[in-house]
């Protein structure tokens, strides 16, 4: 959801939320899931049952679509679909467990995760809109994979 807001803004469309957008969400960046698995890894511990990976601070999806469209400097309207009947009204991980026995926790702040990827995207769209001529061709390209 967090690419699809992020493209949908920096395009200038209306960003989708499906429900009501009180449904909350956690969000953890991308470098901090990868240390969290090295951290597993390398642990002598055997572990019999699950430890949770992920970001604690748990935000509303429709609070999420106004921050990207802010930090974007969107104009994009935000517009609600129907929440399909299997969308759950909370994620929020447990990292109890990383924590005390990885001495692991979450270190990209929401904020900066976002923004570092709202730059990703931004670079693949104009990359994109540069290479117009070459999209036909990578997106069949895309399709096979």
């Amino acid at each position: 959801m967090v690419s699809n807001f992020i493209v949908q803004a920096l395009r200038g469309e209306p960003m989708t939320v499906y429900g009501d957008g009180r449904q909350t969400r956690s969000f953890c960046y991308v470098s901090d899931i990868v240390d969290g698995v090295v951290r597993l890894m390398e642990s002598s511990s055997d572990y019999g049952g699950s430890v949770n990976l992920g970001n604690p601070h748990e935000i509303a999806i429709g609070d999420l679509a106004e921050k990207l469209r802010g930090l974007v400097g969107s104009r994009s309207e935000i517009h609600s679909l129907a929440r399909p009947a299997d969308d759950p009204t909370r994620h929020c991980p447990d990292i109890r467990r990383a924590r005390s026995d990885l001495g692991w926790a979450p270190q990209v702040t929401l904020d900066d995760g976002l923004r570092r990827t709202i730059a990703f995207f931004d670079a693949v769209l104009r990359r994109s809109s540069e290479n117009a001529d070459d999209a036909p061709r990578l997106r069949a390209v895309g399709d096979g994979l």
